[in-house]
C-alpha cells in the first residue's frame, strides 16, 4: 500500500442558528496538523437554506492564511454557473493561491432544488451543461480565445489549469471522469462498495485508451475522543434532519458515517488505499471541529 495524501473539509457550513466558523483559523489549523488539502463544499441554496460560506470565498481566505496546503472544491456545481464565471473563479484562485487548487466538479445532488430555482437553471439539462463546460474550461482559465455561441470570450489574467476531479457514481459520471478528469472524487461508503465503481472507471479508461483516473477516496467520520461529540441518537439527528446540512436518509448512516476512535479512521483509510485511492479526504460529521480535526491527524499518523 502507498500512503495516501489527506485532506479534510473546512468547516464552511453550520446548521440554522449556530455562528460559522473562522475559516481562516481552520484552514491554518489544517496546515498545521500536516493535512496535504483542505476542501469546501459547494451549493448556492445548502437544503432549504442552512447557512455556509460560499466555497471560492472560503477557498480565498484558506488561500491568504496557508502557504502549502492544496484548495479544493468539494466539488463545484459547474451547470450552475455560467462557464465563464467559473472559468474567473478558477483562474482567480489559482493566481491568489500560487497554483495550489484542485477542482472537483459535478452536475449537483437533486437535494438542492432551491439552488436550481435561485439560479434560473434547469436542473434536467445540468449533465449536458457539465459536459460542455468541461469542453472549454481548461482553455478559459489559461486565457485563450475561446468561440462562445457568438461570440469569443478571453479572460485575463490566465492561469494554469488545475487538475479536475469529477464527482460522482453514476455511470454518466465515470463516463465524463475518464473523458475530462484527471482523477475521480468518490462518494463516503464502504471500501467493498467502492470497488466496482473503481473497477469500472478502469473499464471505461480501457476501452478509451487512457490511463484509469486517479481516486480519490472520501470518508464521512464522527470520532471518539472529543468530549463535544453528540451521543448516537444527536448524531443521527444532525444528519437526518431534512432542513440541516446533510439530509441523510437514516438507513444510509451505517454505511455512510464511520465512528470509532482515530485508529478505526486510520483503518478506513488504509482500506482505501489498497483499492488504489491516492487521496482520502475526510468529512467531520459532529462534535467540536477543531478537535475532531486533531483526532483525524492521529488518524493520519497511523496509516503507514
Amino acid at each position: 500500500m502507498v500512503r495516501p495524501a489527506i485532506g479534510v473539509f473546512l468547516p464552511t457550513m453550520v446548521e440554522r442558528g449556530d455562528r460559522l466558523a473562522d475559516v481562516a483559523t481552520a484552514a491554518r489549523h489544517v496546515e498545521d496538523l500536516g493535512f496535504e488539502s483542505a476542501w469546501a463544499v459547494d451549493q448556492l441554496v445548502g437544503g432549504t437554506g442552512v447557512p455556509f460560506v460560499d466555497s471560492t470565498v472560503a477557498l480565498g481566505v484558506a488561500a491568504g492564511a496557508t502557504s502549502r496546503l492544496r484548495l479544493a472544491y468539494g466539488v463545484m456545481v459547474l451547470p450552475l454557473r455560467p462557464v465563464v464565471w467559473a472559468a474567473k473563479q478558477v483562474a482567480s484562485l489559482q493566481e491568489a493561491s500560487h497554483g495550489r487548487v484542485l477542482l472537483g466538479i459535478g452536475v449537483g445532488g437533486d437535494r438542492h432544488e432551491l439552488s436550481w430555482a435561485a439560479a434560473g437553471v434547469p436542473r434536467r439539462h445540468r449533465g449536458r451543461a457539465t459536459d460542455a463546460a468541461l469542453a472549454v474550461l481548461p482553455d478559459l482559465v489559461a486565457g485563450k480565445a475561446v468561440d462562445l455561441d457568438d461570440r469569443t470570450v478571453r479572460l485575463a489574467p490566465g492561469a494554469p489549469m488545475p487538475p479536475v476531479l469529477v464527482g460522482g457514481m453514476s455511470e454518466a459520471a465515470l463516463a465524463r471522469t475518464v473523458a475530462h478528469g484527471d482523477g475521480w472524487f468518490a462518494l463516503p461508503i464502504p471500501p467493498a462498495d467502492l470497488a466496482p465503481a473503481i473497477d469500472r472507471l478502469g473499464e471505461l479508461a480501457d476501452e478509451r485508451g487512457r490511463p484509469a483516473p486517479a481516486v480519490t477516496g472520501s470518508v464521512m467520520a464522527s470520532i471518539a475522543g472529543d468530549p463535544a461529540l453528540p451521543d448516537r441518537a444527536g448524531l443521527e439527528r444532525r444528519l437526518t434532519d431534512p432542513d440541516g446540512m446533510y439530509g441523510m436518509p437514516a438507513g444510509a448512516i451505517d454505511d455512510m458515517v464511520l465512528t470509532g476512535g482515530p485508529a478505526a479512521v486510520a483503518d478506513r483509510i488504509a482500506a482505501l488505499a489498497d483499492l488504489g485511492a491516492e487521496r482520502v479526504v475526510l468529512t467531520l460529521a459532529g462534535g467540536d471541529w477543531m478537535r475532531q480535526a486533531e483526532l483525524a491527524a492521529e488518524a493520519a499518523a497511523l496509516v503507514t
